[in-house]
């Protein structure tokens, strides 16, 4: 297997042990102090993505049997990066609005960007490829997954946000890893839920402090200000994800995923999020988004051959499925006499969620 080396710390500790790099991947590092090493040690198969190299390096490790990728910098990001964003990361300066900060670069340049242009879509793929592996790094059993979908609209200080904040903590606090698709609304709330440690007064509190901004339109800078206000305050560390995308960029990420996975491609996005979600699926009120997730779901269990390959799905709101956005009764049509046909549940209470997939 290729040696992945993502930091300078596992660059040295790799040189310490091997005396070389020879079939190693070093992704994104600045080696330009590391000239004299890079040319000292075998390089032959190793991989260099996005590196920061003299000049002289560069030609030297590609002459010796090395596969040499440039960074690309004229994108405004990384399209080698080896992790995944954080909110700190995509909300600097956001003190300046938000358009000055790097998630809304991101956005203005790919709606410049949205064309055949070699040099952007290539970009673009590179880095939802990496920003995939890092996630599939952080999540190697996909059983260990539950996600949560729901609507973007749903307001801070609604029953609705306060529900799913609930969800997501019951969900984590059995152990679960949520994840969510990283945007505002119930996906924020359960984000919050997920990450919060604290008690449940401590959430309760953390609910009102947000509904003083109860939504991002039409200025995400306070929406988001306040969440990281909240966020600094309460103690908001339990690992879970949100895994937004640039293309529903005018939805700004919500700052309580404690890893942000965020694509340009809607579909992968979509696709890497379900396969991920392997403990099971809630899907709580939403609109044509979340009724798109609940059918690519759906497809995903209704075409599985073996039981391990379906995932458990459950939409919370017996009136909302059945009758508001009667996804329901198509859900169980479909689901009849197919193996799958166990595995859907329409239920009312969070303790009815927690009974099924805990």
């Amino acid at each position: 297997m290729r040696r992945e080396i993502e930091t300078l710390e596992e660059f040295d500790a790799q040189i310490r042990a091997e005396q070389s790099l020879a079939g190693c991947l070093a992704q994104s590092l600045d080696l330009r102090g590391r000239a004299d090493v890079l040319a000292r040690v075998p390089v032959h198969n190793a991989f260099f993505l996005g590196c920061r190299l003299k000049h002289r390096s560069a030609l030297d490790l590609a002459a010796r049997g090395a596969a040499v990728f440039p960074r690309l910098p004229q994108v405004p990001f990384d399209a080698y990066r080896p992790a995944l964003y954080t909110a700190a990361e995509l909300y600097q300066e956001l003190q300046d609005g938000y358009n000055a900060t790097p998630d809304a670069r991101i956005y203005n340049w790919a709606l410049r960007e949205r064309s055949s242009l070699l040099d952007a879509t290539l970009a673009q793929a590179l880095h939802d490829h990496f920003v995939s592996d890092a996630l599939l790094d952080l999540v190697p059993t996909p059983g260990m997954g539950v996600g949560i979908m729901g609507g973007h609209n749903v307001a801070r200080g609604s029953a609705d946000y306060t529900r799913a904040a609930h969800l997501g903590r019951g969900l984590a606090e059995a152990g679960l890893l949520v994840l969510t698709g990283g945007g505002p609304g119930a996906m924020e709330a359960a984000n919050l839920g997920a990450s919060l440690r604290g008690s449940d007064a401590d959430l309760a509190q953390a609910c009102h402090l947000l509904a003083d901004v109860p939504t991002y339109s039409p200025d995400p800078s306070p929406w988001a200000s306040r969440g990281l206000s909240v966020k600094e305050r309460f103690d908001c560390t339990r690992l879970n994800v949100g895994v937004p995308t640039w293309f529903y960029g005018h939805e700004p990420p919500n700052v309580f995923g404690t890893v942000i996975a965020k694509y340009f491609d809607n579909a992968i996005r979509e696709d890497i999020l379900l396969r991920l979600c392997g403990a099971g699926l809630v899907y709580v009120p939403g609109r044509a988004g979340t009724t798109q997730e609940i059918f690519q779901a759906l497809t995903r269990n209704y075409y599985a051959l073996e039981g391990h390959q379906i995932r458990p799905m459950v939409l919370l709101g017996v009136d909302y499925w059945t009758t508001e956005v009667p996804a329901w009764p198509l859900l169980q049509a479909l689901a009849a006499g197919r193996l799958m046909e166990s595995s859907i549940h329409l239920v009312d209470s969070l303790d009815e969620v927690f009974a099924v997939l805990t």
